[in-house]
This record gives C-alpha cells, sequence and structure tokens, in this order.
C-alpha cells in the first residue's frame, strides 16, 4: 500500500496541543482503514526562530516541499509583534503559502445541531447555514509590492492579475457545481479599480458555467448579509483580505472559531490548518478546542490524499462526540461539564477506531 507522507507543523501557542490531537484522529484512521501515513514535525513561526533563526526554516521548507499534504497548528507570538518583518511568526507562513503555491483557501462553515444554543444570532436565522468560503491566498494586500513604512507614512499595494482571478475562480464554481449551484463573488467594484478587474473576471468566466446562479456582492453587503441571512449562501469567493476578515466573521456562527477547519489548495500538496490563531493566553492550559484542528485532518484526507471514506469517518466521529455533550469551555453550556483539549481528542479517535458511539 502507498504510504503517504504528511509534515506536521505544530507551530506555536495552542497549536503543538491541537496538533497533537488531529494527528492522533489521523492515527486512528490509519489504525481503522489501513493507511500509511507517515508523519514527519518540523518547526515554523516563533517555534523556527527559536530553533533555527526564521520564521521558515530551511529544513522545513525542504520537507513541506518533498510532503503530501502539510497540516499546520498555528503561529503568533504577541512578544514578537513589534519585531521586523522578516523575524516575525507570520511572514513564516505567508512564505509557506507561496512556497506550496496554494492559491485557493476554503473555509467551509456549518452549523452542528447540537450547537444552536452557542451561536449569538437565533436560531431562526440559522436554519440553512451551510456555506463555502473561497478565499485567493498569493495576492491583494499581503503579497503586493511596493509596501513598507517611513516615518509618519506606510504603504501596501493592492494588486492582482486576471490570471490570478480566473484560477481561483474556476475553482470556487467548480465547487459550487458540487453543492448548490449558487455562487457569491464578493467585491469593492464601485471604489475599487482591483475590484472592478475582479467583477469583470467572474463575470467573464461565469459564461462556462451557465449551470451555477452568480451573483456580484459589495464586501459590506456580503459582512451584514453574513448576520442576517447567512443561510443564503452557498459559495463565496473572495480576494485575500476580505476573505481573511469575512471567514472570521462566519465562524462566529457556528459559536466558537475554534470549531472551524481550512483547506489551501495549488498545484502540489495542500495546506490544512484551523482557522484559529496561537491564543498564546490559554495554552498549556488543556482547554484550547481541538475540533477545528481535527476537522482540518479531515479536509487533508479528503482534499490532500483522496482519502474519502476515512475523512468521512473523521467528520462522523467530531459529529458523535457533539451528539454525545462532550465540550470544551469554549463551547460548554455555562455550569455544564467541560473536557479538556486531550479528552475529545481521545473520544474523537475512539470513535474513528472503532466505528461505535462515544459514550
Amino acid at each position: 500500500m502507498k504510504a503517504f507522507r504528511i509534515v506536521v507543523l505544530p507551530g506555536d501557542g495552542i497549536g503543538p496541543e491541537v496538533t497533537a490531537e488531529a494527528v492522533r484522529a489521523l492515527e486512528a484512521v490509519g489504525d481503522r482503514f489501513g493507511v500509511r501515513l507517515e508523519m514527519e514535525f518540523c518547526a515554523i513561526g516563533a517555534a523556527g526562530l527559536a530553533t533555527a533563526g526564521e520564521p521558515l526554516p530551511q529544513e522545513t521548507r525542504a520537507a513541506v516541499v518533498r510532503s503530501d499534504a502539510v497540516l499546520l497548528g498555528a503561529v503568533g507570538d504577541p512578544s514578537l509583534d513589534t519585531a521586523p518583518l522578516h523575524l516575525r511568526p507570520e511572514t513564516g507562513l505567508l512564505a509557506l503559502r507561496k512556497l506550496l503555491g496554494v492559491y485557493a483557501n476554503l473555509r467551509p462553515v456549518k452549523l452542528h445541531p447540537a450547537l444552536l444554543d452557542r451561536s449569538p444570532l437565533k436560531e431562526e436565522r440559522l436554519r440553512g447555514v451551510d456555506l463555502l468560503i473561497v478565499r485567493e491566498l498569493l495576492g491583494g494586500l499581503y503579497y503586493g509590492e511596493p509596501r513598507g513604512r517611513q516615518p509618519g507614512r506606510a504603504v501596501n499595494t493592492l494588486t492582482y492579475t486576471a490570471e490570478e482571478i480566473e484560477r481561483v475562480a474556476r475553482l470556487a464554481f467548480e465547487a459550487a457545481r458540487r453543492r448548490r449551484r449558487v455562487l457569491t463573488s464578493v467585491d469593492k467594484a464601485n471604489v475599487l479599480e482591483v475590484s472592478q478587474l475582479w467583477r469583470e473576471t467572474v463575470a467573464r468566466l461565469g459564461a462556462d458555467y451557465v449551470d451555477v446562479r452568480l451573483e456580484h456582492c459589495y464586501v459590506d453587503t456580503a459582512a451584514m448579509r453574513l448576520v442576517t441571512a447567512p443561510g443564503s449562501f452557498d459559495v463565496l469567493l473572495t480576494e485575500n483580505m476580505f476573505g481573511d476578515i469575512l471567514s472570521d466573521e462566519a465562524a462566529v456562527l457556528t459559536g466558537a472559531l475554534g470549531l472551524l477547519p481550512s483547506a489551501s489548495l495549488g498545484p502540489g500538496p495542500g495546506l490544512f490548518e484551523p482557522v484559529h490563531g496561537s491564543a498564546p493566553d490559554i495554552a498549556e492550559r488543556g482547554i484550547a478546542n481541538p475540533l477545528g484542528a481535527i476537522a482540518s485532518a479531515a479536509l487533508l484526507l479528503r482534499h490532500g490524499l483522496g482519502l474519502e471514506e476515512p475523512a468521512d469517518a473523521v467528520d462522523r466521529a467530531i459529529g458523535a462526540v457533539l451528539d454525545a455533550g462532550l465540550r470544551t469551555r469554549d463551547i460548554a453550556v455555562p455550569g455544564g461539564p467541560v473536557a479538556t483539549t486531550r479528552e475529545i481528542g481521545e473520544r474523537v479517535a475512539d470513535w474513528v477506531t472503532q466505528a461505535v458511539s462515544v459514550p
């Protein structure tokens, strides 16, 4: 049987804790389905700076490009927020995305029935919430040149080419075809020339997907609809910064940022990570929610390795754990029982391995 090589980048803060539980789920998949998953652990972010003096060490670079998929925990350390740009943990993450060429970030947002009471929105507004945000990941303000600071002045450049827009838009159209066949393209075309190019390019490509209903939406309207009518969305296509902001807003619908996974895809190995940050204030306390990381492992199996059945088993295990009432602190019922990070991970792995209900 083919062996799949997975590079695991635990990262900073709660990253090592939640990643350990995602690895536990992957190991359970190997036990149950006989899949050979060879895992190599490398440093990134502040951990990379501590071990090698740079946020994306050369050893890590070499490992990820020869892998089949990459599992990431989180990066970030507040003590480095004022460090030079090349010595900040987040610079390692941006460099990793560019190295792998992962131009499309997929962030599914689906509400589990057991967590309806954890969302700040009323239940009637949450009915039918099952959306996918497709965020362009290698362009826009985060990568544009020129950039920099001078005394009293700073500049970042927003730039996109039609080719960059088309490749992520095509992926979004294909995703919509597999879902409810509605694509909402988000822009600010009433103000920004880049957004005008975005809208024109997506509209032109839409002629190849007549079976998908395409709508254009200004980013401020999209932000409002995510709160007032989130069930009206199927697939949202956005540029880099808009997607960063809107996907974090959408995460609130589920009740906690710690629940959501993401997949970053390109021509080579994919990058899979929970959407939350490093949360150093709760690190090493055993209270972080690992379900976003575990769900990212399911996306890794599905999109990175093409293993649908094992991916479904992990997803079902997450649902079984939630149905059983197991909760970390962020989603616990006030006054109710609270499980640790490890306890949640162990129950998910037990369900995957045994394919039985979680006690």
